[in-house]
Formats: C-alpha cells, structure tokens, sequence
C-alpha cells in the first residue's frame, strides 16, 4: 500500500512539473512577441499604434474584434493558473518531504534563480495584476489614461512617474531569474539533460532567453524615462 501511494505520489508530482513546463513554454512564446511588440516604441507613434490595432483586427472577418486578443488572453489565464497551480503544490511537497539533511545539500548547490524562484514568481504574479490594471482594463494609470497607445505607453513611464519604471525593472529582473531556472527545469523535465554538454547547452539557452527576453522588455520604459522615446 505504501509503495503503491509513493508511486502514485511520484506520478503526480511528474505530471505537474510536466504542467509546468508546458505552460513555462507558451509564456516564452508569448513574452517573446510581447517584447516584440513593445520594441515597435522605437519607431515612432504611428507604427506602433498600427502594431496596437492590427492585433485587434487580425483574423477579420473570421475573427470578431479583438477576437484573437481575446483567444490570447484566455489560454494565458489558463495556463497561468495551471503554473501557479503546479508550483505552488510541488513547492509544498517539497517542503513536506525535505529532510534536513537534504536541505542542507540543496542549498549548498542552488543557484540564486533557483533559491529566488518561487518568491520570484510570486512578485511576478503580483506584477501581472498591476500590469492589466494598468494597461488592459485602464483602472490605475499613474502616468494619465489616453486614448492612444502610445501615449499611454510614454505616459506609464515618463520621469513624473519614475517609480512606475523602478517597479517595472525589478519585475524584468524577477522575471529574468525565472526565465533562466524555468527553462533549464523544463529542459530537465523534459529529459533535455541527460548529459553533461547538454546541461551546459541548456544552462546557456536559459541564459540567452533570460537575457534577450528580460532585457527587450527594460530597454522601452528606460528609452522612455530618459527622453530617448517621447
């Protein structure tokens, strides 16, 4: 009985580490042209503000109006709730089941992403909200609400609202950290590193997306607290 309950434990702890990197896999995805987009600030009002529309037209007359943002925001929701989900429970078991001996020898080998993770992704959760309220639903706009995309974009991180920008860079920095142990576990998931040059390429590829990711994303709110967007 025992033994069948720890196997039944082992597989259900399998399945949502799996869930995990499935749903780590679609944020990359969607971060990716998130930062993307936001990058169009670099070339002016106009095509940015056509960027900002045509994802509301894409896919008319098949689509409704903003049909695929929609379709976009939901698979998001679902799978940040199946992430959080998952994290939340193996962070659980693990606190359970660890020894203290265990625990000792974890953190002597825990990487500072890996030891951050789980408050890392709390911050970012947090962020998330703040980040809807203010540029999806328009409740909170520190920096004045416009009808225009682009202003509000300049208007969320213009130096009379500095704060916005701080607060902003330390979720880049959090969700730096995160991407980097998120894609090295779900390279481990998924059975990507079973070999010593294949740790090392993953370790690298967490890197490069951590960076080019994390670091897209900072370049637009410094360009715009420093005058270089305006």
């Amino acid at each position: 009985m025992a033994t069948s309950s720890a196997k039944r434990a082992r597989s259900s702890t399998i399945a949502w580490k799996l869930a995990m990197a499935v749903t780590g896999i679609i944020f990359v995805g969607y971060l990716a042209l998130h930062m993307y987009g936001n990058l169009k600030a670099f070339q002016g009002e106009l095509p940015f503000n056509v960027y900002a529309e045509h994802l509301r037209t894409f896919g008319e007359p098949i689509l409704p109006y903003s049909g695929l943002l929609w379709i976009i925001r939901a698979v998001l929701v679902v799978s940040l709730v199946v992430h959080a989900v998952a994290a939340y429970t193996l962070w659980a078991r693990a606190s359970g089941a660890r020894s203290h001996k265990y625990a000792m020898k974890r953190t002597a080998v825990a990487t500072l992403s890996s030891r951050t993770m789980r408050w890392g992704g709390t911050f970012l959760l947090l962020f998330v909200v703040f980040h809807l309220l203010e540029f999806t639903f328009r409740v909170v706009t520190p920096g004045g609400d416009s009808p225009n995309p682009y202003q509000r974009l300049v208007n969320a991180f213009s130096p009379d609202v500095w704060w916005v920008t701080v607060v902003y860079l330390l979720a880049m920095l959090a969700l730096a950290m995160h991407l980097r142990h998120g894609v090295w576990s779900a390279a481990q998931t998924l059975g990507l590193t079973n070999t010593v040059a294949s740790r090392a390429r993953w370790n690298l590829v967490g890197y490069a997306v951590a960076t080019v990711v994390a670091g897209g994303f900072a370049l637009t709110p410094l360009a715009i607290l420093f005058g270089i967007i305006e």
